[in-house]
């Protein structure tokens, strides 16, 4: 197996930078509904409800391709209930060249899927976000050399740069 792609609960899109150049015959998606990510933050379970739901029909879709889909369940027996543990038996079981993933919005989430790979020695590349109206590497270029981070600055920058709220070039007044 070629690529083992990820595709994370809340990245839910065919055009997806990690699935840039999939080949259905040489790749596989591979995605996880784990306890962990459920309750590191509280939600409602309503919100849970509907974040798994969009996720299996995502995967079905995906299915409806021909496009290789590893699907893990909240409830499947032997789920380890981390994106972790479950992204290593994933490796262990398909034993793919390389892991690509979209880059995650959450550094923890990151830095579990960088390690587990790093640990069963498979190579991970990770894609920027496509759906922000900055990279990160764009942000810290910003960033670099500033004594303080005032996001009001930044935020100024990415509407001009962007055309967001702006009019004839310039800033739209805000009406509080």
């Amino acid at each position: 197996m070629r690529d083992l792609v990820i595709v994370l609960g809340d990245q839910l899109d065919c055009q997806s930078s990690a699935l840039d150049g999939f080949d259905c015959a040489a790749d596989r998606i591979w995605m996880a509904e784990v306890e962990e990510e459920s309750k590191h933050v509280w939600s409602h379970k309503a919100r849970t409800v509907f974040f798994l739901a969009a996720m299996r029909h995502f995967a079905a879709r995906l299915t409806e391709r021909s496009w290789h889909c590893d699907y893990v369940k909240l409830d499947d027996f032997r789920n380890t209930q981390t994106l972790a543990g479950e992204l290593r038996r994933a490796i262990r079981t398909r034993r793919p060249q390389q892991v690509i993933l979209t880059q995650p919005g959450d550094w923890r989430v990151q830095q579990a899927l960088t390690t587990c790979a790093a640990e069963e020695g498979v190579p991970l590349e990770i894609r920027e976000d496509r759906h922000f109206y900055c990279s990160l590497d764009r942000f810290r270029s910003w960033a670099a050399g500033r004594k303080q981070l005032c996001l009001e600055y930044f935020y100024r920058e990415m509407r001009n740069r962007h055309g967001v709220l702006m009019k004839d070039g310039k800033q739209l007044a805000r009406k509080l």
